[in-house]
């Protein structure tokens, strides 16, 4: 669910952040393939590269899966309300807005953008649409076509694949992506779920894409190993794995 933002001047932001790409400049992105974990673990990792933003730099995408089926749900949701609506199991609150989101065999990825990038400076509602018009453009190179949502579509209000939001992805009119950000100082975190997953097409096809279409339409060049100065961030994933592991932070409204 895109966090609103009034922002006057957001439309020439976004101007000048396509001209950016337009230009043929070439530019670091990062893709992370962290492959499977459990759900403590993955909320913990998204944090810390949130946290790292400003020293990686440059966009992170990093692409996981589930070791056992689990649910994540919006920040500011209350636990209760949660526990009621699905059996999955642990329940865990995402760093991130939104709704509640069934982890089984779902695509997850988050995108992860420094401060100082142009993207961080987009309205939120902008930022939702880029992300989602990213994943378009990637099942497109496989030959499946996706629509944004127009319009919402309230049916399941606080959970993220029951209804639609705009600018949610549409798969023959079924909701196929959704999403959640935070931004604060420190930069912009996207999380997206891609359930489900299209037919006949391997998870490894879709990443492809993914890169390919960033390269085309914004010129990333990516890197597969995050630099040396990470190093340190990894006591402060184990960190947060523990804070996500914690009934107190799951269960704390």
């Amino acid at each position: 669910m895109p966090e609103i933002q009034n922002r006057s001047n957001a439309p020439l932001r976004l101007r000048l952040l396509q001209s950016t790409f337009a230009t043929g400049m070439r530019e670091e992105w990062y893709w992370l393939n962290s492959s499977i974990g459990d759900a403590p673990g993955n909320m913990a990792w998204d944090e810390t590269l949130l946290e790292a933003a400003a020293d990686l730099g440059a966009p992170v995408l990093r692409s996981y899966a589930w070791a056992t089926p689990a649910a994540t749900f919006g920040y500011f949701q209350r636990y209760a309300d949660i526990a009621a609506w699905t059996p999955l199991r642990p329940l865990i609150r995402r760093p991130t807005g939104g709704g509640l989101v069934s982890h089984a065999a779902d695509w997850t990825y988050a995108i992860v953008v420094p401060p100082q990038h142009a993207w961080y400076s987009i309205s939120a509602v902008e930022s939702y649409r880029r992300a989602h018009t990213w994943l378009q453009r990637a099942f497109a190179h496989s030959g499946i076509e996706t629509v944004l949502a127009p319009c919402c579509d309230p049916a399941g209000p606080g959970q993220c694949f029951v209804g639609a939001e705009r600018e949610d992805l549409l798969l023959k009119g079924r909701k196929i992506a959704g999403a959640a950000q935070r931004r604060n100082k420190l930069g912009l975190l996207i999380q997206g779920s891609i359930q489900p997953t299209p037919l006949d097409l391997p998870r490894n096809r879709w990443e492809e894409s993914m890169l390919r279409t960033a390269e085309e339409d914004w010129g990333a060049r990516w890197n597969l190993t995050l630099p040396a100065s990470w190093n340190p961030w990894i006591p402060r994933i184990e960190a947060l794995r523990s804070r996500y592991s914690s009934s107190d932070h799951n269960e704390r409204r």
